[in-house]
């Protein structure tokens, strides 16, 4: 007994060194992490339970008989993040490459299910080169196997993603089907063809860090939400990032000891919007000023930058924040906030976490590329989900709320549950100026003084309708708040609308237009 006692040990003391020290030792000279110290670092101490640890690849083509490792070049199982179960799988760089095939896939497939089935969040730690070579076909089909897991999955349990190295092909497909993205600057990247591949069909130059790093993917394209720099931060963002969520779509998010009087009014929240209508002004100060201090957790950060989300808490309870930015493009919406916000707001909605959004929005973002590259389209992809959103609602208006964006940023009409302005707020078809260059042209143009009747005419606009109170007359305001109102009176709503009950008519699904 005693000697297969020993055999064991030794075969799980090779599985754990992976592809042998010396490539471990590159590993960390590349400033990265193993998948097991990843897995070790992310998890609860000692609660990690590994799955198919002595698994190994069945191909004999290319030589490959002489580089079977145990676990195939990734490590997976489960464990606790916060004491809560969390199924974790880690691609092994130091093995192959952390190539997939199809034993790899199958280990995969495994953790996926399992997480499905108990209702507990998935975190991928990707570090790959894609589909394995060797195994051809196989490996493709092993790819399969895990996006439709991942599709399945969508919106069931919370999944997340961390890049952690180079992930091409199959290797990014798979994290941008999940819900969040992570990846570390200088060291993980993500494109569909390398950068020599790329040269020799189109003849282009760039590098790796210009075609896919993590700056290139958080601020310009949008496939990462969180630019960190370095795992550990990565990691570290991971674990606040699920404190936030439930562990499955039909339990609701966790709520913590609240540390924030609940009663707390802010009284900057008074000076925070200038009077002069143009002039900026950070949207996240009115957000920290509201929420539980310190709770705010911005997600997208670098994209699209003139719409704000992310999640916070308001007396302990979870809440996603959506917020348009004053101080970037003047919170306009556009083709690339429309879709942040669209998929932030359908994220909340598959896993019951209420949306609070503060509105200070001049309209949809004017001009040529807008139009031809489709703001029609993508802007509808923010009403569609707002829409189709069945969670607690909460919408405050700051400033301006003109034109159909009054409508798409959670207005009574789409389905916000609880709507206030504050004394600030300026809600019409235009702005006073646009409207009263519309309506009075011919007028204007005959006036002696155009500009003095044009100002005149616009303190008429702005009196009648560029204010809380018409659309508070008409009940699509529930009320006008002094700001340091606004965070009592949320979280008051928030209790109120905890057994909040709405279906959407049954249907296979939606037609969102993507």
């Amino acid at each position: 007994m005693d000697d297969r006692i020993d055999d064991l040990r030794e075969r799980r003391r090779e599985a754990e060194e992976g592809g042998g020290e010396d490539r471990i030792q590159s590993q960390h000279d590349k400033g990265k992490k193993t998948a097991r110290e990843r897995i070790d670092y992310f998890l609860d101490d000692d609660t990690f339970h590994e799955f198919d640890q002595f698994r190994t690849h069945r191909t004999h083509k290319f030589g490959m008989e002489e580089k079977q490792y145990y676990g195939d070049g990734v490590v997976t199982g489960y464990g606790e993040v916060n004491g809560r179960k969390v199924f974790v799988f880690a691609h092994d760089f130091t093995v192959l490459g952390g190539s997939l095939g199809e034993v790899f896939a199958e280990k995969v497939c495994k953790v996926m299910d399992r997480a499905m089935d108990v209702g507990a969040p998935v975190v991928g730690l990707n570090d790959s080169a894609g589909a394995r070579i060797q195994e051809g076909v196989g490996s493709l089909a092993g790819f399969g196997e895990i996006f439709r897991r991942n599709t399945e999955a969508s919106g069931v349990i919370p999944q997340i993603s961390a890049i952690m190295g180079p992930c091409a092909g199959g290797a990014v497909y798979s994290p941008a089907i999940t819900d969040f993205v992570f990846m570390v600057q200088d060291t993980s990247h993500m494109f569909i063809t390398g950068p020599d591949v790329i040269e020799t069909v189109t003849g282009e130059q760039v590098t790796f860090e210009e075609l896919g790093g993590a700056n290139t993917h958080a601020g310009t394209s949008g496939v990462a939400h969180f630019a960190e720099p370095s795992e550990e931060d990565a990691l570290d963002d991971m674990r606040r990032l699920l404190s936030y969520l439930p562990q499955n779509n039909v339990e609701d998010p966790p709520r913590v000891e609240p540390w924030d009087d609940p009663e707390r009014r802010d009284e900057s929240l008074t000076e925070i919007v200038p009077d002069e209508p143009r002039k900026p002004y950070d949207a996240t100060d009115v957000i920290d000023s509201v929420v539980d201090e310190g709770s705010f957790f911005e997600t997208h950060e670098r994209f699209a930058q003139n719409l704000v989300t992310g999640f916070a808490r308001l007396d302990g309870r979870s809440v996603g924040i959506v917020a348009n930015q004053p101080r970037v493009n003047a919170g306009t919406l556009d083709i690339e906030a429309s879709e942040k916000g669209a998929r932030f707001v359908r994220f909340c909605d598959a896993f019951n976490v209420p949306i609070v959004t503060f509105v200070d929005v001049p309209g949809f973002m004017p001009g040529t590329d807008q139009e031809h590259e489709g703001i029609i389209r993508h802007g509808a992809k923010l009403l569609y989900a707002y829409s189709e959103a069945t969670v607690p609602m909460l919408t405050v208006i700051t400033r301006k709320a003109y034109g159909g964006a009054y409508d798409v940023m959670a207005s009574k009409h789409i389905g916000g549950d609880v709507n206030y302005a504050w004394p600030t707020a300026e809600i019409a078809v235009m702005g006073p100026q646009g409207a009263v260059n519309i309506l009075y042209s011919d007028e204007l143009a005959a006036a002696p003084d155009a500009d003095a009747r044009r100002q005149e005419l616009i303190d008429e606009y702005r009196e009648e309708f560029a204010n809380p109170y018409t659309a508070a007359d008409r009940g699509f305001l529930d009320d006008v708040l002094e700001p340091p109102e606004t965070r009592p009176r949320l979280i008051d709503d928030l209790a109120l609308l905890a057994s909040k009950r709405d279906d959407n008519p049954e249907k296979k699904h939606g037609n969102i237009p993507i």
